[in-house]
């Protein structure tokens, strides 16, 4: 990888394509850039001198006890004294702090590099654990040795950190040990390799971007732009801070003399026009001589359904965003849109940077959510709970995507809320829609009371599940929402002569009163409208829901990638590229260029004014944009070649049936309108899918017993069901 880089420099540019412009700021730029770095230090995002020195002194701290904790291991595992005085381990830092845009009280993430003979589970988790629990300065201590990447959670001196461990297969760890060298992967283990990734992504990100300081303001407006918006969780089905970095990183390398303000700007145009799934890639992905498992979706099937790809540019290269779904990208693309518009208008002076951040409206976005609660019966308890519920909170999601083919979209909310009246509780929203742009049927239904079960008897199967261990699931409307939720203690009023709010963006009265409500009935469960008598059983015997979904879309609002599947994928690939060459015929004569050099191409540098040159990259920045973004990349058109339908299909079906856990669960346990669900049938026998069907599982929950009742006591199915037909009928007698 490093000679890879090396070629890229030596061309002038770093990245997988040549920048789209060399361009420097201008005097607006250099305005907005100081206006943006005021913004981002009145919002606190700088720590104080007095907490960097707190933590630089907690960090070698924490260097010492390890080299400790590793000659007392050595000399216990009988070593002689001489081995025993050379044995050595050293903590590195990643993540935000590496990067450099950590904030006051932020985590530290730290990897402790120790050599072979000092195991994860018997020394680290047990010996260095014991070590730490008995120092005063070192609190909340929590190993958790189960995870995907094991990490152990304290705080030190009031220091909050996150310490993962590699092994290496080196008696002796060199103190001036270079983690960056693929050396370091030789006849590791799995868990070894993901604890070192993200050492060694964060510090290949430092070399890939052209300036550190820009890179890093341009990434701590990002990231308070994505928590203010509620888009920034990774387990949620967001993006997380690697993520975002690697997002950022990119567009610095598109606009390597740009200032943050304008790095901002382009960001949201960018990724406003990014043809997913084509994947963002800081560099080429190599092949490595390890043979370790990189992203290939020509080689690996599950690769080909990630819908938001985000490459990790140290070997093995991965997918940093597995964990998207088509509603998390339904919802970041309308964010991005919404930021892309307002940069627009910043451009203009008729907005600021207030107005950008402004925090989403979630609990006033939506008419429909599901609450889940969970509780414990100590706080102890609750902790453990807690990890693993939010663990398993994605995979809701995608089980109601792929058991609604789609039409039933989420919006988890990024963040936990508690009721102080109940002990040990937490609970979680997502808001519910309908999805954008299919018509509405006469008798559409969804009922995903097996969904929800199927849920909740996985996430029951914790396998350190203790009595109290609760969770439970039900529909609340908007109006319905637990006022805890809100900073203020207060429910927020909804004046009925402001525009209504959809997705947190106002819509025009006229179509606020076009939104017609369903659920018309003559009998109510719970507050909520039901229809007719008929349900009076099911009424009795589960805790019922039905609820109108209503169209909350936005004209020119680019909807999430739910119904594409990998026959359409290819072919929108296909007929993109032909209009990209086509375009960039007419208007861009070097697509893979910079704009300065479409310029020199066309004369501009020599025959233009100055005016005329600016107003030619205005015009042609578009057209480069599309043809980085929209164009598959090789990896991505290469691996859609040579799969027939067939093969996708069976495939498909085989990951659905290990997704599902459990295989007297099927998807035909969701009650769908009988229109709906024959076409969306036939759509899969023609070797169709939709993205984000295939859901993500590690080998522990593959092998759950299936035929094992769930540990907590079996609680009462809630149906939850939609119905549209109330809603023609209404817009019928509208007319």
């Amino acid at each position: 990888m490093g000679s890879s880089i090396v070629a890229k420099r030596g061309n002038g540019y770093l990245g997988v394509t040549e920048p789209i412009s060399f361009s420097g700021p201008t005097e607006l730029d250099v305005i907005k850039t100081r206006e943006l770095e005021k913004f981002l230090e009145d919002a606190g995002l700088y720590e104080s001198p007095e907490e960097a020195i707190s933590r630089e002194e907690v960090l070698g701290r924490l260097d010492q006890i390890v080299k400790i904790w590793v000659k007392r291991i050595s000399r216990a595992k009988g070593f002689n004294e001489q081995f025993v005085q050379e044995a050595n381990a050293k903590i590195f830092t990643f993540g935000s702090y590496r990067l450099g845009v950590h904030g006051p009280g932020a985590d530290i993430d730290t990897l402790c590099v120790g050599p072979r003979h000092a195991t994860r589970e018997e020394d680290f988790f047990t010996e260095l654990h014991n070590m730490l629990a008995e120092m005063p300065e070192v609190t909340e201590l929590h190993p958790v040795a189960d995870a995907h990447v094991p990490v152990m959670k304290f705080c030190f001196n009031g220091v909050s950190i996150d310490l993962l461990y590699a092994k290496l297969a080196l008696w002796v760890i060199p103190e001036d040990l270079d983690i960056s060298q693929d050396s370091v992967l030789q006849n590791a283990d799995e868990q070894t390799v993901r604890s070192l990734n993200g050492c060694r992504v964060t510090d290949q990100i430092l070399r890939l971007v052209p300036s550190i300081q820009n890179f890093r303001t341009t990434l701590r407006c990002m990231r308070l732009w994505a928590k203010r918006r509620g888009v920034y969780s990774n387990v949620a089905g967001f993006l997380g801070g690697i993520n975002w970095a690697l997002l950022v990183a990119r567009i610095c390398q598109l606009y390597p003399n740009a200032l943050p303000s304008m790095l901002v700007s382009r960001f949201f145009r960018v990724y406003t026009q990014w043809r997913w799934p084509n994947p963002v890639m800081l560099c080429e992905i190599e092949e490595g001589t390890l043979g370790l498992s990189i992203w290939d979706p020509r080689r690996n099937f599950k690769d080909r359904h990630h819908i938001m790809p985000i490459i990790t540019p140290a070997y093995p290269c991965m997918n940093s965003s597995y964990n998207v779904s088509s509603s998390t990208l339904r919802v970041m693309t309308e964010e991005f849109q919404r930021g892309n518009e307002f940069c627009e208008a910043m451009g203009a002076n008729k907005a600021d940077w207030s107005t950008l951040f402004e925090p989403y409206p979630f609990f006033e976005a939506y008419k429909n959510y599901l609450e889940i609660d969970i509780t414990a019966a100590n706080e102890d308890d609750l902790r453990k709970w807690k990890g693993w519920v939010e663990s398993r909170l994605r995979t809701l999601i995608l089980k109601i995507e792929r058991y609604t083919f789609g039409m039933l979209q989420c919006h988890p909310h990024p963040n936990n809320f508690s009721d102080k009246s109940r002990a040990f509780h937490f609970c979680y929203f997502m808001g519910l829609q309908r999805q954008q742009g299919v018509p509405v049927r006469e008798g559409e239904q969804f009922d995903i009371r097996a969904t929800v079960e199927e849920f909740k008897q996985s996430v029951n199967m914790y396998t350190l599940w203790k009595p109290g261990m609760e969770i439970q699931v039900s529909h609340i409307k908007r109006k319905s929402i637990p006022v805890f939720v809100f900073t203020s203690g207060i429910r927020p009023s909804r004046p009925s002569s402001a525009p209504a709010s959809v997705d947190g963006h106002s819509i025009s009265k006229a179509k606020a009163n076009n939104m017609v409500q369903a659920c018309k009935s003559n009998e109510t469960c719970n507050g909520d409208k039901i229809a007719g008598a008929a349900d009076e059983a099911a009424v009795a015997s589960s805790n019922y829901h039905l609820f109108e979904i209503t169209e909350c879309s936005q004209p020119g609002y680019i909807s999430g990638s739910s119904d594409l599947t990998t026959k359409l994928r290819k072919r929108q690939m296909e007929d993109a590229s032909e209009s990209n060459r086509a375009d960039t015929k007419r208007v861009c004569p070097l697509s893979n260029k910079s704009l300065e050099t479409v310029a020199a191409a066309d004369g501009g540098g020599d025959q233009l004014g100055i005016g005329s040159v600016n107003q030619l990259f205005k015009q042609a920045e578009p057209v480069v944009i599309k043809n980085i973004s929209g164009n598959p990349s090789t990896i991505l058109e290469a691996s859609l070649e040579g799969f027939d339908d067939h093969q996708l299909q069976t495939k498909d079906e085989n990951l659905v049936e290990a997704g599902n856990g459990c295989s007297d669960i099927h998807p035909t346990a969701m009650n769908i309108g009988t229109q709906v669900g024959s076409s969306q049938n036939q759509n899969l026998q023609n070797g169709y899918m939709a993205n984000g069907a295939v859901e993500e599982l590690e080998p522990a929950e593959l092998s759950v017993p299936c035929n094992e009742p769930p540990a907590a006591a079996t609680q009462r199915k809630p149906l939850i069901r939609i119905s549209f037909s109330s809603v023609l009928r209404t817009a019928g007698r509208s007319k």
